[in-house]
């Protein structure tokens, strides 16, 4: 009973939301769009992006190296234990210069060749990873470690491209790689495989870091890129074969039912300690591994994990243009009331994934509320509100806009990234770099700017105002980390021997029937080719978005009000429905609508439009109808999405169905009850019958023992109390010598045995024989 109660709660939250989207998508007008169509100057704004990044470069080596990260406002560098600590962000930061580091790369993509060429120097010589410091080993594996192979791979083109430069070089930075992902290796010594959260660079799992047993399920399952990729460029398969083995794990953990995963186990069991199943924080790059593990490797089986977990996310945790926490043991339950940011990535993940219709509509959702608050929060509610107002300047919007560029061509992302390039410029530009928001209400600053900025932020709008034509490197032959660290797609394994690449663009598409046998390149993406062509696709982009803006603009209008479901006028509805209520009945035959009560506590409402005032299907009727979908979790469309109106209407009217919940718990108490006698009753017959027919042959020796005594010393008290009687009645001859002539005690002729005691001994017996057989003995 309890159980159904929570499925019927279930179905009422789940279909809140669908009557609530249906409702917004039909019938409403096209929106207005107010499309901004002045030309974009690519040229110029890319000049302008890469200012801003040297602008920021330039401001962490002047004022903060070696130091990990800039404080822009105090115009100095972050260093543990000397600046305020931060609690868990500071884990981050290991002393090991991390903002330089993290942006090796994007000094490559900026065609900053000689400032590439210094700062891999500085690394060399001055980076080292011996600090007494507890850092995190997934920030520090996405930052450092993958900061280090993609400077390394950089460092190769370089060096192909151009013999005078960095002739000194000898893969060092490939070697302090593996040295920092050896000192990571201990806190994968658990019992499930996957790492424990912090490491002390310098002492290793020390006993108050083995004590911390939860870790996220990102944290787990962000390794699999960098250590593969170090594995094959090494050619030490440690590091491979420890994340693929943490991966492993998690993906066992998946709830069965659902396929949906939550945001913290425990490292040892497994066991989940937070049930929240969505794509934001917590878990968002165990989903992007999961993908980009095959793009990257060619394994199949990443991919079937990838596509089940997608799956669920968009049955269960998509509703509308929203993607909304649930639990993932009860996937129709919301766990949330607000989202976090960093699920900005998903869009550019459907984009790979080839889902580029739910790509374009989700990213305009995220762009809707940029526009209203200026900059993405660090949360906002399904209403599209602030809840967490701060801003550290993240990249995953951008880097969602930049792969929807990439797919479609359509200028639309690019006045897309000219407004974030704008705001940036206007609301986080300081004399020293780019300040991070504390409240975007306010706009006032943090003393902080994240070494993402640089290797993320800022490198993804440079590349999306840049041709493909322009840059050092062909961006197509790598797959991006999640920190937008560069792996080469040719460290896997190439059967076919065709060059791999991340999007094929459709004039690299030969329309032939030999097609396949005639391809240029082997597409390392499930999206293996963006078929729409580049005249239609902007159209029936800009289609989808106006949807999505139509519906983002009932969210926002309703979000003044205390509900977000849509008013119910004040005429009869299901929700104050009664059917012990005479004036609701009068009511209900006026919409010409029979109640009948059904026996196990329902009540059946059947319309007849004759029987009823008026000869159509009123609008009464529609209301209540309607309302009573909502309640009860009934809502029927058609196979063009329309709601249809249905004549027949099922509730549960309460009064009844307390009482038939009241009888149902009473009659579950009794049998209970009657169980629980009749097997106390069989227990102790059991025990009784058992005791009674067991042989004693079965008991113990002991028992056996005390048993025989018991029954010799009762014969013996028999048998004296007998010989007594005789002496006194019968009077024999008795020699009184002591040797007890008695008829009963001799061995001489007697009636009651006959002489020789055949039943005793079977000899001759003297007078005490019988009674010492018996173990009797007395004078």
């Amino acid at each position: 009973m309890l159980d159904g109660i929570w499925r019927w709660l279930s179905s009422v939250n789940q279909l809140m939301y669908s009557i609530y989207f249906l409702h917004i998508y039909i019938g409403l007008s096209p929106y207005n769009n107010a499309y901004d169509n002045e030309m974009i100057d690519r040229i110029a704004l890319r000049l302008q992006a890469k200012e801003m990044f040297m602008h920021g470069y330039n401001s962490y080596m002047k004022y903060a190296y070696p130091h990990d990260e800039l404080m822009p406002l105090s115009c100095k560098g972050r260093q543990r234990g000397v600046t305020p600590p931060r609690g868990d962000i500071d884990d981050a930061l290991g002393n090991f210069s991390l903002t330089l580091v993290d942006s090796l790369d994007a000094l490559v993509v900026l065609d900053e060749l000689d400032e590439f060429e210094n700062s891999v120097e500085r690394v060399v010589k001055n980076v080292r990873f011996d600090s007494n410091l507890v850092v995190s080993v997934f920030e520090t594996n996405i930052r450092m470690i993958g900061g280090l192979i993609s400077g390394h791979v950089m460092a190769k083109l370089v060096q192909s491209r151009d013999e005078n430069r960095l002739r000194w070089y000898k893969d060092e930075l490939l070697q302090m790689a593996a040295e920092l992902a050896d000192r990571l290796l201990p806190a994968f010594n658990t019992s499930s495989g996957i790492p424990y959260s912090r490491i002390n660079l310098k002492y290793g799992m020390l006993d108050f870091l083995r004590q911390q047993h939860d870790t996220c399920t990102a944290c787990g399952g962000t390794m699999i890129l960098e250590f593969a990729a170090l594995s094959r460029l090494t050619g030490k398969p440690i590091y491979e074969e420890k994340a693929r083995k943490a991966m492993d794990f998690l993906w066992a953990q998946r709830h069965r039912g659902s396929d949906l995963m939550g945001t913290v186990l425990n490292v040892h069991s497994g066991d989940w300690i937070r049930r929240d199943a969505g794509i934001g924080a917590g878990i968002d790059s165990y989903y992007e591994y999961c993908l980009k593990a095959y793009i990257l490797l060619g394994d199949e089986g990443y991919l079937y994990r990838f596509n089940k977990h997608y799956d669920a996310i968009m049955r269960y945790v998509n509703k509308g243009p929203l993607f909304i926490d649930v639990h993932m043991h009860k996937p129709t339950i919301a766990a949330r009331t607000y989202m976090d940011s960093l699920l900005a990535f998903w869009p550019g993940i459907q984009v790979l994934k080839g889902d580029l219709k739910a790509a374009i509509e989700f990213h305009e959702t995220l762009y809707q509320v940029i526009k209203r608050h200026k900059f993405l929060p660090e949360a906002f509610t399904h209403d599209l509100q602030v809840h967490w107002a701060q801003h550290p300047i993240r990249p995953e919007f951008i880097e969602s806009t930049y792969l929807l560029y990439r797919a479609t061509k359509d200028e639309h992302y690019l006045h897309v990234a000219k407004n974030i390039l704008d705001s940036m410029n206007k609301f986080l530009r300081v004399e020293c770099g780019f300040a991070a928001v504390g409240d975007i209400r306010s706009m006032n600053h943090e003393d902080r700017m994240d070494s993402f900025v640089l290797s993320e932020t800022l490198k993804y709008l440079y590349m999306i105002f840049t041709d493909p034509s322009d840059l050092q490197i062909d961006l197509d032959n790598y797959v991006l980390t999640t920190e937008a660290h560069f792996i080469p797609l040719s460290i896997a394994d190439n059967s076919e021997k065709l060059p791999r690449r991340l999007i094929i663009d459709p004039d690299e598409i030969i329309d032939d029937e030999n097609a396949i046998m005639n391809r240029k390149f082997r597409s390392a993406c499930p999206a293996t080719m963006i078929s729409e062509k580049y005249d239609n696709l902007p159209a029936y982009a800009e289609e989808l978005r106006s949807t999505v803006q139509n519906v983002v603009s009932e969210l926002t209008k309703n979000s003044e009000s205390t509900s977000s479901c849509p008013k119910m006028p004040k005429r009869l509805t299901a929700w104050s429905f009664s059917a012990t209520n005479v004036e609701h009945i009068k009511q209900l035959k006026k919409m010409g609508i029979q109640m009948q009560f059904q026996v196990d506590g329902h009540v059946h409402l059947t319309h007849s439009p004759d029987s009823g005032e008026a000869n159509e299907f009123t609008t009464e009727t529609e209301t209540l109808a309607e309302s009573n979908n909502m309640l009860n979790s009934v809502c029927m469309l058609d196979d063009t999405g329309s709601v249809k109106k249905q004549a027949h209407i099922y509730i549960v009217h309460p009064s009844h169905a307390a009482v038939t919940q009241l009888l149902s718990m009473i009659m579950l108490v009794v049998l209970l009850w009657l169980s629980v006698m009749i097997a106390a009753a069989v227990v102790v017959c059991v025990i009784v019958c058992g005791y009674r027919i067991i042989p004693p042959v079965r008991r113990s020796p002991i028992a056996n023992s005390i048993k025989a005594d018991e029954s010799n010393a009762s014969e013996c008290v028999k048998m004296k109390n007998d010989d007594d009687d005789d002496d006194d009645d019968d009077n024999h001859n008795d020699s009184g010598d002591g040797d007890s002539d008695d008829d009963d005690d001799d061995g001489g002729d007697d009636d009651d045995d006959g002489g020789d005691d055949d039943d005793d001994d079977g000899g001759d017996d003297d007078g005490g024989g019988y009674f010492t057989g018996m173990g009797c003995s007395w004078q």
